[in-house]
């Protein structure tokens, strides 16, 4: 599926910023299941400055700095990806025997063992904690013995069913515990809840940016920047054979789960263990004050773009599938 997205980030400050240094984390990953036709980042006013590089994660991204007093500043994201639909989740050798406890245990610490990079996703980071309560929750869904990939897709479903989604009741900041306490949030909620509880268990789990392709209203056209950015959880399975393990996505949002990807309208953008490494853009500024901040994203197929206007910002489109992070 071939698919554009523009994300557009503006913002005003009430008085002059005099100088800022900004990281982008807007450039789309190349996978096994997604292309990256062309891709570009436009920025007003022009930086002084600006490099790109790749982080811990993989992930592409870039650092600018303005060095002029600058009262707006418009960040543009253009980019063209080809995806191809994931593979089901596999209920076969080598992923057949694999339970949610041999995948623990192949994950536990011991000495002089060999380094798996998956590892990494086993620990608590910035933005989700280990925690007991997050074991219990997710515990109907771990049965003794049941397959890693059952479970966790068992454990997305319950958070899909259970918990409702509401634009107004977190923040970035809301611990996952606090928006699983209050039984709702939004798609960042949701994927660090996820990976709260396979962490908690023992499992390798990662966070995963992106975006996913609405469809407006019957009869209705597609509205420029009224989408949003979009993010999931993915998990970590080691082959019984001994070979390299895969990643597998889960989206509790829509519940939808890939090998590779949650499905062929997904983009991925960007993977860590939570939210704080992959923000879309982050900085530091020397005065501007108080200000305000206006997010627009459009997907769509090319040629739905063709001739629309895209740097009017419009209210979120009815029927939205992909909820705002």
């Amino acid at each position: 599926m071939k698919l554009r997205v523009l994300h557009r980030t503006t913002y005003r400050y009430q008085s002059a910023v005099d100088m800022a240094q900004h990281m982008l984390h807007l450039s789309p990953r190349a996978s096994a299941l997604q292309r990256v036709l062309s891709h570009r980042i436009a920025i007003e006013p022009e930086p002084a400055t600006m490099h790109q590089s790749t982080d811990a994660f993989g992930n592409q991204r870039r650092f600018f700095a303005q060095q002029a007093p600058h009262d707006t500043l418009s960040v543009l994201a253009d980019s063209t990806v080809m995806t191809a639909a994931p593979r089901p989740l596999p209920e076969d050798a080598p992923w057949r025997g694999m339970t949610w406890e041999r995948v623990r245990e192949h994950f536990r610490y011991r000495v002089n063992a060999p380094y798996e990079a998956a590892a990494e996703f086993l620990f608590a980071s910035p933005l989700v904690e280990r925690d007991e309560a997050f074991v219990q929750w997710a515990r109907p869904a771990f049965a003794t013995g049941a397959p890693v990939l059952q479970a966790a897709r068992a454990l997305m479903e319950r958070i899909h069913g259970e918990l409702q989604y509401d634009s107004a009741s977190t923040e970035v900041s809301t611990p996952p515990l606090e928006a699983l306490a209050q039984g709702r949030g939004v798609c960042q909620d949701f994927a660090h809840i996820m990976i709260g509880c396979l962490r908690s268990l023992g499992l390798p789990a990662r966070y995963v940016s992106g975006y996913l392709l609405t469809q407006p209203p019957p009869g209705q056209p597609r509205l420029i920047g009224a989408d949003a950015s979009h993010a999931w959880a993915a998990v970590y399975v080691p082959r019984e054979d001994g070979g390299d393990g895969e990643w597998f996505d889960f989206d509790p949002t829509n519940n939808r789960c890939g090998w590779g990807s949650p499905g062929e309208d997904y983009v991925t953008l960007a993977i860590g263990r939570d939210f704080s490494d992959v923000s879309p853009m982050r900085g530091v500024i020397q005065g501007g004050a108080q200000h305000t901040l206006d997010v627009a994203v459009t997907v769509a197929p090319p040629d739905e773009l063709e001739g629309r206007d895209l740097d009017t910002p419009t209210q979120a489109m009815p029927g939205a599938t992909a909820p705002p992070p």
